[in-house]
């Protein structure tokens, strides 16, 4: 029986156009680095932010901590800046799913590479309320560790008294959201195609499933 289903944000129960990845992109860029939208989405996507930052300057062959920090600090306060003027939106289906799988007494739970004072003003923004529509949010800056260690499920978990992990299943749009629900021993690593990775990229994860829509959750949590 599953007990908790635990969902990334960005891409998969957030719609935000990606903002976050150009976001690191132009930092990086700004910083006179060359990279890519398509670079940042294939090494960072699913991370902690200055962790991503840190990959792509590796796929560079650039391994300078002080750097990775300044542009992180510019990282900061360019993705405020685009939060206040972006269209933020729930994914389609995002409340529908959340509603029916807490009818059914599966917790719901956030968790993100985002810091929490970033994924606290988005789920403000979208309007959604903790406990009416989930019932957790785990960021990462609740962790010592981040994607793709199962630190933030194990938290989840911790919060809710949960010791088997076989009771709990994990959706992302990334391959590291997949890899830290395998590390974290879930039942079902799940990916999810509306957001930053490709079908090919989440299959790299080794998935349970990969799914197109939110509400393709249900029938695997109803055959449990």
């Amino acid at each position: 029986m599953i007990k908790m289903a635990v969902f990334d944000m960005a891409g998969t129960t957030v719609n935000e156009n990606n903002v976050v990845y150009k976001t690191v992109q132009k930092a990086v860029n700004d910083a006179g680095i060359d990279a890519s939208l398509d670079e940042v989405l294939d090494v960072g996507a699913g991370k902690e932010k200055l962790q991503a930052i840190k990959s792509v300057l590796e796929l560079k062959n650039i391994n300078n901590d002080k750097l990775a920090e300044e542009i992180f600090s510019r990282f900061k306060i360019m993705l405020d800046e685009a939060y206040a003027t972006s269209e933020i939106s729930g994914q389609p289906h995002a409340l529908e799913l959340f509603h029916a799988l807490k009818q059914r007494d599966v917790l719901v739970v956030l968790n993100t590479g985002y810091s929490r004072q970033v994924a606290e003003g988005l789920i403000e923004k979208l309007g959604w309320k903790k406990d009416t529509d989930f019932d957790l949010l785990v960021t990462a800056s609740d962790v010592e560790r981040n994607r793709p260690n199962p630190d933030m499920i194990l938290y989840a978990m911790k919060a809710f008294d949960i010791t088997d992990a076989a009771t709990v299943i994990k959706t992302g749009d990334s391959a590291i959201d997949i890899e830290e629900g395998r590390n974290a021993g879930c039942r079902y690593n799940i990916g999810i195609t509306t957001g930053a990775q490709t079908y090919e990229q989440l299959k790299s994860g080794n998935p349970s499933f990969i799914i197109n829509d939110l509400m393709e959750l249900l029938p695997i949590v109803e055959q449990e």
